[in-house]
């Protein structure tokens, strides 16, 4: 969670609509500005009811008061946070300013559950609070699991075997003692073949190796637990001396499947190491969630950026790239041409044949551009049937005999139309360096015009601005 974000609003509202956690989002007057699906699917609230009011408290409290978000957006101290979650609190260890707390609600399901919340300050550019971001984890499997551990074994074994998380027991010699019906589910190996035995390894790894919760046996420090699961591990934050992690098992069903796992160190009435128990759960789909919404936002990034018909990108992106290569070949005392391209007799093609057919006149072109185009050159749609295309590193001739092969190969190029008639076009080029003192307007402008004399000159030429 990031206490300043950095994507645009459209972007950021994505994020969070998609994110498997409940998420809330207050902004500086404490009105709700975001309540997502898994919010609505934790409290039972749509977000029609929530969103821009700023009665949030009640899918959680009987009465009005604060949540966390609150306290963040108010700038609470650690006393007035204490009021409010006596003991249950405590400062991010990740995030300046954050809070993160754990406490039960009764009010949710059968019984209550225990949730888990983080909140941390949403700042505008110049640090000023706008606002907080707030989400919650149902963690009430967990407490259970931890109540568990403190009962006796025969309680323990009961509450295992009937876990619908795939959970296992491992002794202090490192032998099996439970492995429940989730888990041979999840595995593919039958309790039977595994309980007694150090062969735990044999249902997750290809070879010998410890699992999560053999190096918690071990006392394992951080590192060494590192060398197994580098990058893919942290210790617990609920339970000292345990580890969560989520790593990828090829040879789990069709594909492989994601698992997170937990293990934690299980201890006598005298402190004392007995076991460990570790509890597997398959997040594959949640992994593809958000693999997918990664590409989602990646299509409409390149969407924004991009012609929707000739592939090329379009003008607003032609501004920014230019502009950072005009720093760039300043800075660095580089070349940097462009060529402005524009189709001849364009408005006849269209009136002759049709828009559909002008259409795939644009597309061939654009095909020839981008077949002329180096690995560090871009092209773009500049508008109607004039085209843009900047070359970095290319000086004035260089960037000639480029607009001249792209000129000949279009000319080249025959397009047929539907109905069997031939259909050919040419363009007139104008090219143009860059010079101390450019801006994108003038650059743009004194290729243009280069242009405008080339289809003077009687089309179907390069000329290069003076």
């Amino acid at each position: 969670m990031s206490a300043t974000p950095h994507a645009s609003c459209n972007d950021f509202s994505q994020l969070v609509e998609g994110s498997p956690v409940a998420t809330i989002v207050i902004d500086a007057r404490h009105c709700v500005t975001h309540w997502n699906r898994a919010c609505v699917q934790l409290t039972g609230t749509p977000a029609s009811q929530i969103i821009g009011a700023n009665e949030h408290w009640r899918p959680f409290y009987p009465e009005a008061r604060p949540i966390l978000a609150d306290l963040i957006v108010d700038g609470a101290p650690d006393a007035v946070a204490e009021h409010f979650y006596h003991g249950k609190f405590k400062r991010s260890a990740l995030i300046d300013g954050a809070f993160e707390a754990e406490d039960f609600f009764p009010g949710f399901g059968a019984g209550g559950r225990w949730l888990y919340f983080t909140a941390a300050a949403l700042r505008d550019a110049e640090g000023k609070v706008i606002g907080a971001i707030e989400t919650l984890q149902d963690v009430t499997e967990q407490r259970r699991a931890e109540t568990a551990l403190r009962e006796s074994e025969a309680h323990l074994a009961q509450i295992v075997d009937g876990m619908s998380v795939a959970t296992l027991v491992i002794d202090a010699g490192h032998r099996v003692t439970h492995w429940n019906h989730a888990c041979e589910v999840l595995t593919g190996m039958s309790a039977r073949h595994v309980i007694g035995s150090g062969n735990q390894w044999q249902a997750f790894y290809p070879s010998p190796r410890p699992i999560m919760a053999d190096l918690v046996i071990d006392g394992a420090s951080e590192a060494a637990v590192d060398r197994f699961y580098h990058g893919r591990f942290r210790p617990s934050l609920l339970v000292h001396g345990g580890y969560e992690a989520e790593d990828f098992f090829p040879h789990f069903g069709e594909g492989g499947r994601w698992l997170f796992f937990t293990a934690a160190p299980l201890r006598n009435a005298l402190g004392e190491l007995v076991g460990a128990i570790e509890t597997l759960q398959d997040v594959t789909e949640r992994r593809r969630a958000e693999e997918a919404l990664r590409e989602s936002e990646e299509r409409y990034r390149l969407l924004s950026l991009t012609d929707s018909l000739t592939g090329l990108y379009n003008s607003r992106y032609l501004h920014q790239r230019l502009q950072s290569e005009l720093e760039r070949s300043d800075r660095y005392q580089r070349a940097l041409s462009l060529l402005v391209i524009d189709c001849d007799n364009f408005k006849r093609i269209n009136d002759s044949f049709g828009h559909l057919e002008g259409d795939r006149v644009l597309k061939a072109l654009a095909g020839v551009i981008a077949h002329c185009l180096r690995r560090s050159d871009s092209g773009y749609r500049y508008g109607g049937e004039e085209f843009v295309v900047l070359l970095p590193e290319a000086g004035i001739e260089a960037a000639q005999a480029m607009a001249e092969r792209l000129r000949s190969g279009f000319a080249s190029q025959e397009v047929i139309a539907a109905d069997g008639r031939s259909i050919r076009c040419t363009v007139s080029i104008g090219v143009a360096e860059q010079r101390s003192g450019d801006s994108n307007n003038s650059l743009i402008r004194r290729a243009d015009e280069a242009s405008y004399q080339a289809k003077q000159k009687g089309k179907n030429c390069v000329v290069v601005a003076a």
